[in-house]
């Protein structure tokens, strides 16, 4: 049983704060270049709108909540706030760096489901004594929790793998009370697959050795013709 500890900050959410958004189409180019990120906020019953806010605090939150954990959200100039997950984010295709937010408005008095990573934590035995190599086949688990309880990551114990046939699948994955793991039990999360045999290093060898004894029968040869030569020339 592989027993796993959510890395959440189960009950303290991470806060932003946006401001309104004038500028939209093409000319949010101008919002980047001056350190500022383009947000859309919607969802529930606040409608949709458009929002900024600055790079610096977005590259801190990220990291952070991903897309499981809630986001307090508020907004300049309007009362009371909104919990949020973070919905999608768009990055430049050449330098990754964020130019696009959404945040969707969720009811923290209803469950919802997300994906949250997986994280493995130890070294098996059969890598460090028997020169495995760990597989991680699940990055994420589907998880159906209330929003304040979901996890940021689960951590999962794979140091008791300690040959090539044990495995790890989510049956074996006990979470927190509160969570329900929604993938499917069968799925393999992780194993460790023995090493790799060296087939071409073997092979170099018999070629060599095959090789070796064809070089002996012809050279046998020779000295044959070279003595009946010898004999006739006698």
């Amino acid at each position: 049983m592989a027993d796993t500890t959510d890395n959440a900050s189960r009950g303290e959410v991470a806060s932003l704060t946006l401001s309104p958004r004038e500028i939209t189409g093409k000319k949010v180019a101008l919002l980047r270049r001056e350190g500022l990120i383009p947000v859309h906020l919607y969802g529930g019953d606040g409608g949709s709108l458009s929002l900024q806010t600055s790079y610096a605090e977005l590259r801190q939150l990220l990291p952070r909540v991903g897309r499981s954990v809630p986001v307090t959200v508020r907004v300049e100039g309007s009362d009371g706030e909104d919990i949020c997950f973070v919905r999608e984010v768009q990055r430049h295709p050449v330098t990754d760096a964020v130019v696009h937010v959404d945040f969707l408005r969720i009811d923290v008095s209803r469950k919802v489901n997300a994906d949250v990573p997986v994280v493995l934590q130890g070294v098996p035995p059969a890598v460090s004594l028997q020169g495995g190599t760990l597989i991680q086949n699940m990055l994420t688990l589907s998880i159906e929790a209330l929003p304040l309880d979901m996890p940021a990551s689960l951590d999962v114990d794979v140091s008791f793998l300690e040959d090539f046939d044990t495995t790890i699948h989510v049956y074996d994955i006990v979470v927190a009370e509160g969570l329900t793991v929604m993938s499917s039990g069968d799925a393999l999360v992780a194993r460790v697959a023995p090493p790799r045999v060296e087939v071409e290093a073997v092979t170099d060898a018999e070629e060599g050795e095959e090789g070796a004894e064809g070089e002996d029968v012809e050279g046998g040869d020779g000295e044959s013709a070279n003595s009946a030569a010898s004999d006739s020339d006698g």
